[in-house]
């Protein structure tokens, strides 16, 4: 007899309807689908109170990691629209996971095929369409009795409220004394001519949690004041609330939600004097403060306001806390944190000169295509390529034993039908076991070969030339922007880790391998996108790692 299929249950609920119990009678729904279809349950994935429009959720991006190890066989939910609600995510997923010879099947729908893509996807998008509509409708209602419309702002809590049905009544919340002293005291002294950037090393230091549970940042209090963000811009404090300023929308290619500011007719203003925190001198005293500094469109002489996008700003990373390293003078890189925070969450005040940076990079670059390094990474690339190999290979032997079985209990019934059984009663068995059979065949073929690294003999001496070819055409104007782009494509990362004993910087520098190995090759073939295909398996995506010490020189290699 043959194993029965393999399964694996996806679960997520979202909406203020469901509970977090809710998973559970989903898993138990679709166990009882899978007993009752003969299925083997081998994994449960599940993303609790978590929205189905995009695929950026823990539980279903390990789904999919399984799914191409070759761990189960079917997938199975309640509903396609479990899985997702976008129609774009829900018909690449259905791609993947049929390339994967993974089929999905659901309660309410049975088997899907791509024509529940099609049409069930355009249900669920416009599903998601009204929804948002008639959400937009119910909020914009509660801001115009001036109710909370959504998110909770520091220094207010949640009041919960029954009506005569004890359905839950929302929006309606109260001053918390706690941080109501807290705002009083960031206003007072940014009136008092203390910096954004003191005032929340001052209450890193005191411990205070800020409005996410950690530590206070600078940004945090001055926010955006055209966007009416940050605590110093929140109007709520003086009794008067803002709703529909902003929309947000997602970004197609990241998932990521961004902010777009609505024109002032669309905004909803409503008074709200029951939750003032902040006198009125002192918000005018402030909003005074503020008029004096930068405003968009102004001249000013600060640096700051003017400086031009650096080489590898936004690529620099303190080693202590992770946090970004920027500009704090015209030359200078320092932690962002420890700076904006205090030492309370960081207490790198270490920095570096913008040109023994770009020169500590430079030589890294420089070092990171020499023999020894390439010769390494060949190493270790077959190593770990042979590794993965192994791993995906583990399962072999029971796909054999599975395949033998299949073919012999075909046979069986082949025999059967030659000894006199009616056709008819063992057709659909036979059916089911010659697919079987093709299935784990071609399981069988996707056996890896032992992995195998090709480079070019003269990569190093071509990467070097042409890596010196870019850093002297930063000098030129004509050439700045794209030699720059190319050179930030080399890098990964730059982690600055402070020594303690030195004082000074230790720079690792993480190179990005794609972006390495297609400037070193002389005559690689490109593909359809322009990228150089060195390897046997361009697949495996990598990084090589120097880490250059004090003097320039390169201390550790490691992959």
């Amino acid at each position: 007899m043959s194993q029965p299929l393999r399964a694996a249950i996806y679960a997520r609920f979202s909406t203020d309807m469901q509970r977090d119990a809710s998973i559970e009678d989903l898993i138990r729904s679709c166990k009882d689908y899978a007993k009752q279809q003969g299925l083997q349950i081998v994994g449960e994935y599940t993303d609790r109170a978590t929205s189905g429009a995009s695929l950026m959720r823990s539980g279903i991006q390990k789904l999919q990691r399984d799914a191409s190890s070759n761990t189960f066989d079917v997938v199975i939910s309640e509903a396609l629209d479990r899985l997702s609600r976008n129609q774009a995510d829900i018909a690449q997923l259905f791609q993947r996971l049929m390339f994967s010879n993974i089929a999905i099947e659901t309660l309410s729908e049975g088997c899907i095929s791509e024509m529940h893509i099609g049409l069930k996807g355009t249900m669920n998008a416009l599903f998601i369409k009204d929804l948002a509509t008639k959400t937009h409708r119910g909020l914009k209602g509660r801001a115009l009795k001036g109710k909370s419309a959504g998110g909770k702002a520091y220094g207010y809590k949640v009041v919960q409220k029954f009506d005569e049905a004890g359905d839950p009544v929302r929006g309606d919340r109260k001053i918390d004394p706690a941080e109501a002293k807290i705002i009083l005291r960031i206003f007072e002294d940014y009136a008092a001519g203390v910096s954004p950037k003191k005032i929340a090393e001052a209450l890193n230091e005191d411990r205070i949690p800020g409005p996410s549970g950690r530590g206070w940042g600078a940004s945090t209090l001055h926010g955006n004041r055209e966007r009416g963000t940050g605590i110093l811009n929140n109007e709520l404090y003086v009794g008067r609330q803002i709703w529909n300023r902003l929309q947000y929308v997602k970004d197609p290619d990241t998932g990521k939600r961004t902010s777009r500011l609505n024109p002032t007719e669309d905004w909803v203003i409503t008074d709200v004097p029951g939750l003032r925190i902040i006198p009125q001198d002192l918000w005018d005293a402030a909003k005074k403060r503020q008029s004096t500094l930068k405003v968009k469109g102004t001249k000013s002489n600060s640096w700051d306001r003017r400086r031009p996008r650096t080489l590898f700003s936004g690529l620099i990373k303190c080693g202590s806390c992770g946090g970004g390293y920027s500009k704090i003078s015209r030359d200078h890189f320092g932690c962002s944190t420890a700076r904006n925070k205090g030492a309370a969450v960081c207490d790198n005040r270490s920095s570096i000169h913008q040109d023994a940076l770009e020169a500590l990079v430079f030589n890294g670059l420089d070092q990171l295509m020499d023999e020894e390094a390439l010769d390494i990474f060949c190493q270790e690339y077959v190593k770990e390529r042979n590794r993965l190999n192994a791993e995906a290979s583990a399962g072999r032997s029971d796909l054999e034993q599975e395949l033998a079985k299949t073919t012999r209990e075909h046979s069986r019934l082949v025999d059967a039908i030659v000894a006199g059984i009616p056709a008819d009663q063992v057709k659909d068995r036979m059916y089911a076991l010659e697919e079987r059979r093709k299935t784990l065949e071609q399981e069988l073929q996707k056996d890896p070969a032992p992995a195998k690294l090709r480079l070019h003999p003269g990569m190093a001496a071509t990467y070097q030339q042409r890596l010196q070819t870019l850093v002297r055409n930063l000098d030129q104007t004509h050439h700045f922007e794209a030699s720059k782009e190319a050179l930030r494509g080399l890098i990964d990362r730059i982690v600055l880790h402070p020594n303690q004993e030195s004082g000074k910087l230790t720079l690792e520098l993480e190179g990005a391998l794609a972006g390495l190995l297609a400037l070193s090759d002389p005559d690689a073939p490109k593909d359809p996108k322009g990228h150089s295909t060195l390897c046997d398996d361009t697949d495996i995506i990598g990084e090589l790692v120097l880490v250059a010490g004090v003097g320039f020189e390169p201390t550790t290699f490691r992959l």
